[in-house]
C-alpha cells in the first residue's frame, strides 16, 4: 500500500488530498484546503510551505503528486501559480518525498477518459472512485484527482514492468 499526497496549488487556496493505494484500489484518507491569509506574496508562499509541511507530518505520505502549471488568463497569474507550486514542491523535497507532476489534461484523461473533460466531470469521478458522499470542496477534489491520476500511472507502470498490460 502506498500513501499519496496530491496537491492542487494556488496562491490563495491550495487544495490537498491523501489516499492510500494498492492493487485492490484507492482508499480516501483526508482532504482539505489551505486558505492563505497573508497579503504580502512572499508571506503567502511561506504559509503554503508551512501548512503543507504540517500536512506531511500529520499524514506521512510516501509520494506526492502535483498539477503542472498551465497558462492562465495572463502571465502574472501563471507566475504566481508557479511560485505556489514551487513552495509546495520545496515542502515535499524538505520531507524527502518523491514528487511527480501531471498536466491538467493527463489528470482529466486518467479520471474521465478525455483530456478536455469539465471540472464537474472530474469531481464526479473522484467521488465515485473514492466512494465519497456529499459536497466536495473544489480545490480538495482537484487534489484528490491528482492523487488518483498518480495512482493510475503508477499501476500502469507496474504492469508494464511485469509485462502484464490488460
Amino acid at each position: 500500500m502506498t500513501r499519496i499526497l496530491g496537491i492542487d496549488p494556488g496562491s490563495r487556496i491550495t487544495g490537498y488530498g491523501v489516499i492510500d493505494y494498492s492493487a485492490a484500489g484507492a482508499r480516501y484518507i483526508a482532504s482539505g484546503i489551505i486558505r492563505v491569509q497573508a497579503d504580502y506574496f512572499p508571506d503567502r508562499l511561506k504559509e503554503i510551505y508551512q501548512s503543507l509541511t504540517a500536512v506531511v507530518e500529520m499524514y506521512r505520505p510516501e509520494q506526492m503528486a502535483i498539477e503542472q502549471v498551465f497558462m492562465h488568463k495572463n502571465a502574472a497569474s501563471a507566475l504566481k501559480l508557479g511560485q505556489a507550486r514551487g513552495a509546495a514542491i520545496c515542502a515535499m523535497q524538505s520531507a524527502d518525498l518523491p514528487v511527480f507532476e501531471y498536466a491538467a489534461r493527463q489528470i482529466k484523461q486518467a479520471l474521465v477518459g478525455k483530456g478536455g473533460a469539465e471540472k464537474n466531470q472530474v469531481q464526479h469521478m473522484v467521488k465515485i472512485l473514492l466512494s465519497l458522499q456529499g459536497e466536495l470542496q473544489v480545490d480538495a477534489g482537484d487534489a484528490l484527482g491528482v492523487c488518483l491520476c498518480h495512482a493510475h500511472y503508477q499501476q500502469t507502470e507496474r504492469r508494464l514492468r511485469l509485462g502484464r498490460v490488460n
